[in-house]
């Protein structure tokens, strides 16, 4: 080797380089994803991790993996870095164009499910998701109830781009338009979902969310402007009993619920997530 050649940078383990990602403030879990991407490996095989933790990193890999893991420490979300997330058993292809999709909004699902069988008797049961996005809510309601008829509506032809490519790999039929909310929508439905833009323009953690397309998450000074449109348009495009299920911010319930109450809603209620926050409210419209 020539004096002049540059020494190659040593060799870097899967142990050594899961260490250093924690290091720089990474958690276990998104340092393991992270690093079966680079790798081309399943996101399930965190057990191969494990049983070739002394294995060396090829250098291209290492380089991948050390651009990545910068990117993750500087706030990205992770399912931006790998290009999909799992939301309600499904794998979602997600990118910047579209909000990273939370575990939170699984309740919102939940709720769904369960309030489907005791909804007003339609052939099919109309479903429609507001502001979709990624396609998230609207794609698991589907995959669990594949006789409901559901649409779903976005603002941004960008996002319906990326929910209707999950539509058709996921081979779920669901109804994409472009639209702002209920505007110019005609159909009644039995059930009314959304999950829309909630926090406060000038909330400081807005500055933690730089990545993600902001006119997906914020709705006026309080934040509760989008919400406030939705509740005020879903009665005409409800058939009687039908019912509107909002997701909301960790601290918002209580408004969320006077707003509707106010408007006339009845059944006026909240729901929980798994970490106790009452995540989204919702109510029934007469019937």
């Amino acid at each position: 080797m020539s004096a002049d050649a540059p020494t190659p940078a040593p060799a870097i383990t899967v142990e050594q380089a899961l260490r250093a990602a924690q290091a720089q403030g990474l958690a276990r879990i998104d340092a393991q994803l992270l690093l079966l991407h680079t790798l081309g490996r399943d996101r399930h095989d965190r057990a191969w991790l494990i049983s070739h933790d002394q294995d060396a990193l090829p250098a291209p890999a290492a380089e991948r993996w050390a651009a990545l893991v910068a990117r993750r420490a500087a706030s990205e979300p992770l399912a931006y870095l790998t290009g999909s997330k799992a939301f309600y058993g499904l794998e979602l292809h997600i990118d910047a164009r579209v909000l990273d999709p939370r575990p939170d909004t699984e309740t919102l699902v939940d709720w769904a499910l369960e309030l489907i069988p005791q909804l007003p008797l339609a052939a099919p049961l109309r479903v429609i998701d507001l502001g979709t996005g990624s396609g998230a809510i609207a794609l698991a309601l589907k995959s669990q109830r594949p006789d409901l008829h559901v649409s779903a509506i976005d603002a941004s032809p960008d996002a319906l781009a990326v929910a209707e490519a999950n539509a058709t790999r996921l081979g779920l039929p669901v109804n994409f338009r472009l639209g702002s909310w209920l505007t110019g929508v005609d159909e009644q439905y039995a059930l009314i979902v959304s999950n829309p833009p909630y926090i406060a323009a000038d909330d400081p953690h807005l500055a933690t969310l730089t990545h993600e397309p902001l006119q997906a998450l914020t709705s006026g000074p309080d934040g509760l402007d989008d919400i406030r449109h939705i509740i005020s348009q879903a009665p005409a495009r409800l058939t009687p009993g039908g019912w509107l299920l909002l997701e909301h911010g960790w601290d918002q319930a209580e408004a969320v619920r006077a707003l509707l109450t106010q408007a006339g809603w009845g059944q006026v209620q909240s729901r929980r997530d798994l970490a106790g926050v009452e995540r989204c409210s919702g109510g029934c419209w007469g019937g």
